[in-house]
């Protein structure tokens, strides 16, 4: 597998450039304000952009979907039920103080039906909590190990996504993060939407709010 990382400031917010080493077909995951970036890492390492997945459709995670499509003219995946977060992103950026595009529309629903680029397949597994439709993108060559696991703002090295955004629920979440993504396999490589790498096995051994949750004694 080939990939790519990118993240800038203000959220430093990891975008990821996903592709087949075989057949140079990838995908887009999550194009936020490093797009340039992402456009760059594509046209350097000369693959054909297939698709442009999101995870959810916080502002951070889709700013640069409008520059994604022109580049690539790729369609837009994103799950239903966070289309009215992703019709009010301009509202969502001034929350936050600044102001951002509005991106063009999505062009399909995740619907259960694995996605494939090249060689690698995409099952995508809802996992809401940080939003209504959060989901986790599990990229993997069939009968090959580890899975990839790009979980969005579900789950981070160490930590669990924020749940004190309208839409979220933190009992949701950690239901999310225990019956969908722990499920996948200790050795799974989970690619957060921010912060470092890390494993299913490291954070269902030592993630603070996963230990406490399983314990039978949640926040």
């Amino acid at each position: 597998m080939i990939l790519e990382v990118r993240a800038v400031p203000p959220f430093y917010k990891n975008g990821f450039v996903v592709a087949c080493e075989r057949t140079r077909e990838a995908v887009i995951i999550d194009p936020g304000d490093e797009v340039g970036d992402l456009i760059g890492a594509v046209r350097d390492l000369d693959v054909q952009v297939q698709h442009i997945l999101l995870t959810h459709a916080h502002v951070d995670h889709v700013t640069g979907v409008g520059a994604a499509m022109e580049a690539f003219a790729a369609p837009v995946w994103l799950h239903r039920d966070d289309l009215s977060l992703y019709e009010q992103v301009e509202r969502q950026a001034a929350l936050f103080g600044f102001k951002a595009r509005q991106p063009p529309p999505v062009d399909r629903f995740y619907d259960g039906t694995p996605l494939s680029f090249g060689d690698y397949s995409v099952q995508v597994h809802h996992t809401p909590g940080h939003c209504p439709g959060g989901v986790c993108l599990q990229i993997e060559r069939p009968a090959s190990r580890p899975s990839h696991l790009f979980v969005g703002d579900t789950l981070f090295a160490g930590g669990i996504g924020r749940t004190d955004f309208p839409g979220s629920d933190y009992a949701v979440l950690m239901q999310s993060i225990t019956q969908v993504l722990l499920p996948l396999g200790d050795d799974a490589i989970v690619h957060p939407g921010h912060g470092p790498d890390t494993t299913i096995g490291r954070e269902r051994g030592t993630n603070p709010f996963v230990l406490e949750y399983l314990s039978g004694n949640p926040r």
